[in-house]
């Protein structure tokens, strides 16, 4: 696997504390993280830079994170995406579990264990490269 400085993390949630702090989290951790507060903003980040894992709020302004994700899945190969969620109902749709997504995929907000992230992102990882 490469270098976790290797790793490009792409944030998507419009609340600044949120976001910030998971970006700082992770940017402890080594990796390269770049956040955006709207899918929209997020869609523009993608068309400049490669990205290899997108952690995407669902309730954002205008574009939804379900929207989103089908959208770059189908724009960027090889994507994995995190869904980080307020909705502790939320269960994912059809269109999201073809797109690879599964239930271990989905936090939660308020996430305690950020570490649980970042074993997520190397089981990700570790999936891509197999």
């Amino acid at each position: 696997m490469a270098d976790r400085s290797d790793v490009k993390v792409l944030i998507i949630d419009d609340e600044p504390f949120i976001r910030e702090s998971l970006a700082g989290f992770l940017e402890d951790g080594d990796y390269s993280v770049s956040s955006a507060d709207s899918a929209e903003q997020a869609m523009n980040l993608l068309r400049k830079d490669p990205y290899d894992i997108a952690i995407v709020d669902l309730r954002l302004p205008g574009m939804n994170g379900d929207a989103f994700i089908q959208e770059v899945d189908q724009l960027v190969p090889g994507i994995r995406f995190l869904i980080h969620t307020g909705s502790v109902d939320y269960r994912l749709s059809v269109e999201l579990l073809a797109v690879g997504i599964k239930p271990e995929h989905v936090f939660y907000k308020p996430q305690h264990d950020l570490t649980h992230f970042v074993d997520t992102i190397e089981l990700l990882l570790k999936e891509r490269s197999a």
